[in-house]
């Protein structure tokens, strides 16, 4: 007879449905050339404009006129898919073009693009303790489950940091065999607490205790630096960096993933990670998008600059309300709410009620009690939609008695 399975996975959705976790992903279509608009289909039958607060595409790349030409014009030259993986037929003179631009963007000798942001760290990392026998990983606590899982694939020794603690990660790194390799994997910024590490400082421990540097710029690139490079760029640290992993999906607007390193690190992955080896492509048409995109923001120091300036408007709103975020140095806005069911009603309420999606952030993707929702305003989400979002909150914080920080 035959086991009735379905029960286990029911009962799996339950949990988390009792838990107050379960995701909904709503229904949308965004507005060519309105962004930060788009279109929600609650159902069926309905559908309503709404302004998106939580958006990964941070300077609406996605949406410009350029770019949109040049993944048509890859679409009208080329086709779509591009017929293959990187070895077989699947290396378009568009992914040759981006690859060259990446790594000019990061100053490294090469580049190399896997399908997303979370292939790239899981094959970098996990091919790691191929290369380098006897690898021990350093790995700071809040690292993007990507990285995880890349550092249980490379099933090498790891220590887990905590969170840029530079005296526990020294503790660490002085306990380990001198002569073991050493592999440092952290994260630029962190897109949760909106926080920085101390890149400088894990680089002079690097340097200390003869570590590798690898780090997850992908909410940074394009965003900091004065061609978009990333904190490392802006810092003038990206020389210090042995592998800098970035992402083609959020402030560039498309899709995929890249790591920018040396000319030998960069080979030494290319032939040995199977995260890239077997995977097709990304198609020519996102490449070429990406490619404009990059270029773009390389000479477009004005939108980061208006990207600030927006979201420590919205900061600035906050703190002025009392309303209880998380007041980092970085573009993101972590409102916290505490409580998963609280939470996802309030999200509900925002879109149905308001026209304003943001979506709730619960357990697992953050702490069990640090429930939040997370704002992420860009350069085109303008001060009458500020005053909306506030009037919303003030509303909503009423109906859900939550408290607020004292304002002095």
């Amino acid at each position: 007879m035959k086991h009735d399975y379905t029960k286990y996975f029911k009962a799996a959705v339950d949990d988390v449905r009792n838990e107050g976790r379960y995701r909904v992903f709503q229904d949308i279509r965004r507005i060519r050339g309105d962004f930060p608009k788009a279109i929600w289909y609650k159902d069926d039958y309905s559908e309503k404009e709404i302004t998106v607060w939580c958006s990964n595409d941070y300077l609406g790349m996605g949406q410009n006129e350029c770019v949109i030409e040049a993944v048509k014009s890859a679409v009208d030259a080329a086709g779509t898919g591009s017929g293959g993986t990187r070895n077989i037929a699947g290396t378009t003179h568009y992914h040759v073009q981006l690859e060259k631009e990446l790594a000019d963007l990061h100053a490294k000798d090469k580049a190399l693009v896997f399908t997303s942001g979370y292939v790239a760290n899981e094959a970098t990392l996990g091919v790691m303790s191929k290369i380098l026998p006897g690898l021990i990983i350093f790995s700071d606590e809040m690292n993007h489950a990507s990285m995880i899982s890349g550092i249980q694939r490379a099933r090498c020794e790891k220590q887990i940091f905590k969170h840029n603690d530079l005296v526990d990660l020294e503790s660490k790194l002085k306990a380990a065999p001198a002569d073991a390799p050493k592999l440092i994997a952290f994260e630029s910024v962190y897109s949760m607490d909106a926080d920085i590490a101390p890149i400088k400082e894990i680089c002079d421990l690097a340097d200390k205790y003869g570590a590798l540097t690898y780090i997850d710029e992908v909410h940074a690139v394009g965003m900091y630096g004065k061609r978009g490079g990333g904190v490392c760029e802006a810092r003038g640290l990206s020389d210090r960096i042995d592998i800098i992993q970035g992402t083609l999906a959020k402030a560039f607007g498309m899709i995929g993933g890249y790591i920018a390193a040396g000319e030998v690190i960069t080979d030494a992955v290319r032939s040995m990670a199977s995260g890239f080896i077997f995977t097709t492509s990304i198609p020519p048409s996102t490449a070429a998008g990406a490619l404009r995109s990059v270029r773009i923001l390389k000479i477009s120091n004005d939108i980061r600059v208006q990207h600030q300036e927006r979201a420590n408007a919205l900061k600035q709103r906050f703190r002025e309300a009392g309303f209880p975020f998380i007041d980092g140095d970085t573009h993101i806005v972590p409102l916290m709410v505490g409580d998963p069911v609280k939470c996802k009603a309030i999200s509900d309420q925002l879109i149905e009620a308001f026209g304003i999606y943001v979506q709730p952030i619960n357990y697992p993707t953050v702490p069990r009690g640090t429930e939040r929702l997370r704002f992420t305003p860009s350069p085109f989400h303008t001060d009458a939609m500020m005053d909306d979002l506030m009037s919303a909150l003030h509303s909503i914080w009423a109906e859900f008695e939550l408290k607020r920080l004292d304002v002095a």
